[in-house]
């Protein structure tokens, strides 16, 4: 059931100032330290902590073309034994003899890097692919397809 709950504004009902002080007090925007942004200016403004600490930094910054694509890129060295597994077992990766086949555009990678090296034999699909991380692929026995149909194997 809903219950009837008093508003507030009916206890100030009667007083001019509804609980501000004296008439003068929560007049116009002086009360609040200035309108918006006032006072984060320069240095150690009245305001300057408030907006640090909220993260908000006033103006444009960057670079900010829309043609830009974002790079996503895996090292070698995350495909462990059990990572692989585990891949398999999720659906994301299947094997095809004793290679085992993964598209990266399915794990949300775009380019493939060299760091590491990794045990087992892959047949990895992936947009772009540093010369090192090829070269460490087809020396585990396993080849590198990239998006412009080049294999190395």
């Amino acid at each position: 059931m809903v219950t009837y709950k008093r508003k507030k504004v009916g206890k100030y009902r009667g007083g001019s100032t509804h609980g501000g002080g004296a008439r003068k007090k929560r007049r116009g925007a002086g009360s609040r330290g200035g309108r918006g942004n006032a006072g984060s200016g320069k240095r150690a403004g009245h305001m300057k902590m408030k907006h640090v600490k909220a993260g908000h930094i006033l103006g444009k910054h960057g670079f900010t073309s829309k043609s830009r694509t974002m790079v996503k890129a895996v090292n070698l060295a995350y495909f462990t034994s059990d990572r692989v597994a585990k891949l398999v077992k999720q659906g994301k990766a299947h094997k095809e003899g004793n290679v085992y086949a993964i598209d990266l555009a399915g794990l949300g990678y775009n380019k493939l890097l060299g760091t590491g090296t990794t045990p087992v034999k892959l047949k990895l699909t992936v947009e772009l692919c540093s010369a090192g991380a090829a070269e460490k692929v087809a020396a585990a026995g396993g080849e590198v397809i990239t998006a412009s149909g080049s294999a190395s194997e």
